[in-house]
């Protein structure tokens, strides 16, 4: 099994509810991002997956988060802006456009402060 893994930031504001009283207030986080691509086979060049291809494809998905009140986005409409659900929705959207046979997002961590993120595992 061969696992790539390629990073990104975005900054972007939200705010949750019952969570915890500083949550509640309307802030921000510059996010940190690892996104991991899994699978068995290399190409014919000896690679899993060329990384400009996921670097492409995860800067198209963190456009529609980056600068924004994630709160106000369709996609955080019914889920929380969570770290949980803004992982889970990275790797959902990146594995639809990195439709590859073998291939899978297996893992996205959403970093919100140098020491607490949460990751999605995929299935």
């Amino acid at each position: 099994m061969f696992e790539l893994k390629v990073t990104t930031r975005f900054a972007a504001a939200h705010k949750l509810t019952m969570v915890g009283k500083q949550c509640e207030n309307l802030h921000g986080h510059n996010w940190h991002v690892e996104v991991y691509v899994q699978g068995e086979k290399l190409d014919k060049g000896g690679v899993l997956m060329d990384f400009g291809i996921i670097k492409k494809e995860l800067k198209e998905v963190i456009n529609t988060l980056d600068h924004k009140y994630l709160n106000e986005l369709e996609i955080f409409s019914e889920a929380p802006a969570s770290s949980e659900h803004i992982a889970m929705y990275i790797a959902k959207e990146l594995e639809r456009r990195v439709n590859v046979d073998g291939i899978k997002v297996s893992r996205v961590s959403a970093w919100e402060s140098e020491n607490s993120c949460a990751t999605y595992i995929a299935d």
